[in-house]
């Protein structure tokens, strides 16, 4: 394939799936955090803190790893500002001790800590200011995790760069991405140009599913489905991404490997197709591939939507998981554009309404209706072009719900952020 084509698919697969500790935004408040404090380089009695709404609704309700169970945007702050490691970026909590619970309490009672919504019109906005005996720092995130644009100090600037458009991600082109290349790059795809992050992503993913199969993590939606449903493979790929969410939403310290930002949707695109493989008895290189292809689905579906929206990404990512198994099945072109097609005809329009529990079981619906989707076809059933949102040609319907989620969606943004702030202190 077109070598330029090629080296920008290995470089958005080495962009994207990289290791995270817990739900990624308040992770990404706590980088901010972190590094405010490593600038200010004491320990601040005032923090001040500005974020997007979509940020407030992703923190909000999500236990921080390695806290002790705490929640919320105060949490994750503070988290980040008493134990954090900026070096690690995503994995900025992962050394914290449980010694250190108690500072992080203690902080939380004693600093003044103030939480605002910003105004910038960015989606994905994260400013944190603090103040102590000597020095003010403050540091701002935007765009993605940590697209860091601003760091002072003193009113001094230390760093700065022009923020990007929301839905640019820098590095590699993401509008080289369609589904006839990403199934042509699978095909042809070198394994060592792709192996480490493919490997880390099998035994990051399946460790916190297992976990949350063992243990009682929140809502335990996977350990449900398998009571309620057996281990038949469809189902048990249902339960075991819903389970790796159980347990990251709600606190779970091991690490997952994330895809477009996230890491509900880095295990939506990559559980189900490993517990497929399992029983089809795939090789490792066919695993791989399959791998390859779920992950670029994804990013592919998701980067006209953007990184945060109204619009659920596990419904990008359970397309993804959906192509990943057609692709482990023996699909090419046709099978795998019909399967994402379907798949998006079903579940497209699923609310984002915040990182908790619930988002296990949202996960659950995306996986089913991938799989559905793959089956659909294999059983000579389709939808059509004409048939609501779908439009003639995979690339049209995959354009039709960007727009959908990215500009028809806003404003239920706006009234879900609305709706979950004004039911803030309700359980």
């Amino acid at each position: 394939m077109d070598q330029t084509v090629y080296s920008a698919y290995v470089q958005i697969l080495r962009e994207e799936l990289l290791p995270a500790m817990g739900c990624t935004e308040p992770i990404s408040l706590a980088y901010c955090a972190a590094l405010a404090r490593k600038t200010l380089d004491e320990t601040p009695c005032r923090v001040q803190i500005s974020v997007s709404g979509n940020i407030l609704k992703n923190v909000k309700s999500v236990v921080v790893p390695h806290t002790g169970g705490l929640r919320g945007v105060e949490a994750a702050a503070a988290a980040g500002i008493v134990a954090g490691d900026a070096d690690l970026k995503l994995e900025v909590l992962s050394k914290v001790t449980e010694a250190q619970f108690s500072k992080m309490r203690d902080f939380l009672k004693e600093a003044e800590i103030t939480v605002e919504q910003s105004d910038s019109g960015c989606v994905f906005d994260i400013g944190v200011c603090l103040t102590g005996d000597r020095h003010t720092a403050s540091v701002r995130i935007t765009g993605h995790h940590t697209n860091v644009v601003l760091i002072e100090r003193d009113g001094g600037i230390l760093f700065s760069q022009k923020e990007r458009e929301e839905n640019s991600e820098g590095g590699a082109n993401r509008n080289l991405l369609n589904v006839s290349d990403i199934i042509a790059f699978a095909d042809a795809v070198d394994l060592k140009d792709v192996e480490e992050v493919i490997k880390r992503q099998i035994e990051y993913n399946t460790a916190i599913a297992e976990e949350g199969l063992q243990k009682d993590y929140g809502a335990r939606v996977g350990k449900v489905l398998l009571s309620a449903y057996g281990k038949d493979v469809h189902n048990l790929a249902r339960a075991t991404a819903a389970a790796g969410s159980d347990a990251r939403m709600n606190g779970c310290g091991l690490p997952v490997v994330i895809v477009s930002g996230s890491g509900n949707q880095g295990m939506t695109a990559s559980l189900p197709v490993i517990v497929y493989a399992k029983h089809l008895g795939s090789s490792k290189e066919l695993l791989y591939r399959a791998l390859v292809l779920s992950n670029l689905i994804t990013v592919h579906l998701k980067s006209g939507i953007g990184r945060l929206s109204a619009y659920c990404g596990a419904v990008s990512a359970g397309c993804g998981a959906g192509a990943g198994v057609c692709y482990l099945h023996g699909g090419k072109f046709d099978e795998i554009a019909h399967t994402v097609v379907n798949a998006l005809a079903i579940d497209s329009g699923m609310i984002c309404d915040g990182a908790k529990s619930s988002c296990a079981a949202k996960i659950a619906s995306a996986v089913d209706a991938g799989l559905l989707g793959f089956e659909m076809y294999r059983n000579g059933s389709q939808f059509y072009g004409g048939d609501g949102i779908l439009e003639k040609g995979v690339e049209n319907t995959i354009h039709n719900v960007g727009d959908l989620a990215r500009i028809g969606m806003r404003e239920t943004d706006e009234e879900i952020i609305r709706l979950m702030l004004k039911n803030a202190n309700q359980k």
